[in-house]
């Protein structure tokens, strides 16, 4: 991560947190002492740790095996490195976050959807694993090798501010509802990139009501990858309460478990779901 990453990360953070706070909405009640533990390591490990990692390791196998190669694809328009990125990165990630609601690797990805809120708090919220095996770090990381840099911090700022902003109590697309002659604005928008009420949706609570929809909003940055594989959901209303109802029913996992699994087993799968590590929602 370049400083100018590392700056706007921060600014976006505080913005948004600074919204959450001014609304009462940042320090919210439903959070379980495992919640706040959770949410402060995931906070500084995924930007401080996991990134700094995948990019460095590449940079060096670059340097070491591959010299050549360094910033072979550095002349390329700006306009095409977007659009590799978009797939490489983007979509990619969509498919990683679809594939992560399956069974198999669900508890990869539990953690984010356990909090019972919504929040700057949730964005980096995951697996430590699911992060450090996420196929958009390792091919960005080699397209910034490849001569994509600078593009690629432009790129990283704007994605990180769509997906702090689909995440923040801020909520920013309420104004757009009221205001009835930007719905033809607000109608593009929300098939083009992720909004508070598309993805709030994804993290309902509940999934019979019409306004849950776990199984589909799954878009990052852009929500056209859900609008073109048909997993999009608009429904202009907001979930009245979100998280699992597993942990509404048997109290927070651990966050150690949330953030290390496999490292650390759930003794409450052992006695509640045999041998698996808790459910997903329609499971």
């Amino acid at each position: 991560m370049s400083p100018i990453q590392g700056l706007a990360a921060l600014a976006l953070f505080a913005l948004f947190g600074a919204i959450e706070l001014h609304r009462g909405r940042f320090f919210d009640p439903a959070a379980t002492r495992e919640d706040k533990i959770l949410d402060l390591v995931v906070f500084n490990v995924f930007p401080l740790a996991i990134i700094p990692a995948i990019f460095t390791l590449t940079f060096w196998v670059g340097t070491r095996y591959f010299p050549q190669a360094q910033d072979a694809w550095a002349q390329w328009p700006w306009w095409q490195m977007l659009l590799v990125l978009l797939l490489a990165d983007d979509l990619t990630q969509y498919w990683w976050h679809r594939l992560s609601h399956s069974s198999w690797m669900w508890p990869f990805h539990r953690a984010h959807h356990s909090a019972g809120y919504m929040g700057v708090r949730v964005v980096y919220r995951n697996n430590f694993f699911y992060y450090a095996a996420m196929p958009g770090l390792w091919l960005s990381s080699i397209l910034v090798f490849l001569g994509f840099g600078w593009v690629y911090v432009g790129y990283s700022i704007v994605k990180l501010a769509i997906i702090i902003g689909a995440h923040s109590e801020a909520r920013w697309d309420e104004a757009l509802f009221r205001c009835r002659w930007l719905h033809p604005l607000l109608w593009v928008l929300e098939r083009t990139i992720s909004t508070p009420c598309t993805h709030y949706a994804h993290h309902a609570l509940r999934q019979d009501d019409g306004i849950g929809y776990y199984r589909g909003n799954y878009g990052n940055l852009l929500f056209l990858w859900d609008v073109l594989f048909g997993t999009a959901l608009i429904t202009r209303r907001y979930p009245p309460a979100f998280g699992l109802p597993d942990d509404r029913r048997h109290g927070s996992e651990r966050w150690q478990v949330q953030f290390f699994y496999p490292l650390f087993r759930s003794q409450r799968a052992e006695t509640v779901y045999g041998d698996r590590p808790g459910r997903a929602p329609e499971d």
